[in-house]
């Protein structure tokens, strides 16, 4: 799916409250900010990155002075686990509220710049990680409101909180070789009201894709409305979206005279307009898909079900072929819808590496490999002492 990096290394920019704000290139000299940072970013060459130093940052609209390149995207990437020297461990947290009266949820307000003025193709091969995006209108959303340009991004162990959308993207044109990724996410919509879902996506495509323009990997969707929507009153494009070990919950099991959602999975004008491949997911809500406009185009929403493809809905509500109803409450797929931990996990095995000790373990060794001897795991060392010897 595209290559995002290495093959270039351009600059590299530090975020700490507790830098001296001068020229970013340090710890000791890191922007207080990541608007600085990414306003830092020198040229369209790709291949720069930003650390961040876990901490809660009250910025919104954060847009890059460049966007990445082919084979070399931009990083903004948080010292997650602490080995990256910032003296800190968990998400950044960037949170888009006012500082003083609460959370914005106002049009075009959240973690990108995105208006009607401004188009979120700054962010175009970008590369996020741990960010805990929240306070505004959106999450972790981009969208390209004046004009359709292609646009790559991936977000990877990060979570995504708005009024409207949690994570998502609208009014771009992917690439086949470059998609757009989120992967071990959790995307929170927060409202009912309008076009709010957990993730929305609108690619604009004249005709229905052969590929998935946008790939969800072992995320958490949620939302009162719906987990998935794709479509927006005036449009007529085509998308198409890849879930994959991923948990998508509506939070409405209405009856159906009450106020039950249009679905878990919506299109909102026309079943036609989308297209999902559902592997190794489960789904929870009042029904499975649904379409806002033109109900009666329900079962022209197109589906791939490969795997277990688990469904828990309202009594009343049939599971779409290739679905295995649920009959019980999945409690162990409810609980893992909130968000996760703010601070990285103690077992080392989800940790990065960290080569701090220089402590000798054993004289002339030369290699150390692990095997399976009687049933135990076990070191074999190989031991050649560097002199001393006779030929």
């Amino acid at each position: 799916m595209g290559n995002t990096g290495n093959t270039r290394h351009g600059a590299t920019f530090y975020v700490s409250k507790l830098g001296d704000n001068s020229d970013g290139r340090s710890w000791s000299t890191a922007f207080r900010s990541l608007q600085a940072a990414l306003g830092a970013i020198p040229d369209a060459r790709g291949g720069h990155r930003i650390i961040v130093r876990p901490d809660t940052y009250l910025e919104g609209n954060l847009h890059p002075a460049h966007a990445g390149a082919p084979d070399a995207y931009n990083t903004l990437d948080v010292d997650w686990d602490g080995s990256l020297g910032s003296g800190a461990s968990g998400y950044a947290v960037v949170d888009a509220s006012e500082a003083e009266r609460g959370m914005q949820s106002v049009d075009w307000w959240g973690f990108p710049r995105c208006t009607p003025e401004h188009s979120g193709v700054d962010w175009d091969r970008w590369v996020l990680r741990h960010i805990y995006a929240t306070g505004g209108d959106g999450g972790l959303f981009w969208d390209l409101p004046f004009k359709i340009a292609p646009f790559s991004i991936v977000v990877e162990d990060s979570v995504g909180i708005g009024r409207a959308f949690g994570g998502g993207v609208g009014h771009v044109l992917p690439r086949a070789n470059e998609p757009i990724v989120f992967r071990r996410c959790t995307l929170w919509s927060l409202d009912w009201w309008g076009d709010t879902a957990g993730a929305y996506v609108r690619a604009e495509n004249p005709s229905p894709p052969e590929h998935p323009d946008v790939f969800f990997e072992s995320c958490t969707l949620v939302g009162p409305q719906c987990a998935l929507k794709s479509g927006n009153p005036g449009f007529s494009s085509y998308s198409r979206v890849s879930l994959n070990n991923c948990i998508l919950v509506a939070l409405n099991f209405s009856q159906p005279h009450g106020t039950p959602t249009d679905g878990i999975i919506q299109s909102v004008i026309d079943g036609k307009y989308l297209h999902v491949d559902l592997h190794d997911t489960t789904l929870m809500g009042y029904k499975v898909f649904g379409v806002r406009e033109h109900p009666e185009t329900e079962s022209d929403i197109g589906y791939t079900a490969n795997g277990s493809i688990r469904a828990y809905v309202q009594y009343q509500q049939s599971v779409p072929k290739g679905m295995q109803p649920l009959g019980h409450w999945p409690i162990d797929v409810f609980a893992k819808i909130q968000p996760p931990s703010l601070t990285p996990p103690q077992d080392t095995q989800f940790r990065r590496p960290l080569f701090g000790s220089f402590e000798l373990v054993q004289r002339d060794m030369c290699e150390l490999t692990p095997i399976i001897w009687h049933g135990r795991l076990c070191h074999l060392m190989s031991v050649r002492p560097g002199s001393g010897g006779d030929m």
